[in-house]
């Protein structure tokens, strides 16, 4: 009974956690799904924003108490503008998709959404975590060595 619940709870981490990504894996993915250049956007500036946003974790999700909304995925993206989770006051769902499928293990959905981030006037400077960790720094080490 123990070895049981002990599966279990391994099991629940391992879907709580999501798929986290290998940094090479995820930079060829975003890559093969276009945003390498996208709206002048390097690959190594996305990559460097999926490493402080989320760790490279799908799964990844952060509350904004005071904008009584949340964040979803590898880019943190906010359900206040861009995508709708059903509890967020006067949600604008910009990217027209639900939150949930901004946690899958399948980025395409992701990708589709940052891509009209980007293209909006604030474009990529629409992140404050790329302005803090990011913006003005050596990238090179977010896809070294990866092929790219």
């Amino acid at each position: 009974m123990k070895a049981l619940l002990i599966l279990g709870l391994l099991l629940l981490s391992v879907t709580v956690q999501g798929k986290v990504f290998e940094r090479c894996e995820l930079a060829k993915t975003l890559q093969r799904l276009g945003l390498d250049g996208y709206k002048g956007v390097s690959l190594a500036n996305w990559m460097c924003l999926a490493r402080w946003e989320s760790s490279y974790n799908t799964k990844a999700t952060s509350y904004n108490p005071g904008l009584r909304s949340t964040n979803y995925g590898l880019f943190q993206i906010n359900s206040r503008d861009w995508c709708d989770d059903g509890k967020t006051p006067r949600a604008l769902n910009a990217c027209h998709v639900s939150c949930n499928a901004l946690l899958q293990d399948d980025i395409t959905e992701t990708v589709a959404c940052v891509k009209r981030v980007v293209s909006d006037p604030e474009g990529f400077r629409a992140w404050v975590t790329w302005r803090n960790r990011c913006q003005n720094q050596d990238l090179t080490q977010y896809v070294q060595g990866c092929g790219v």
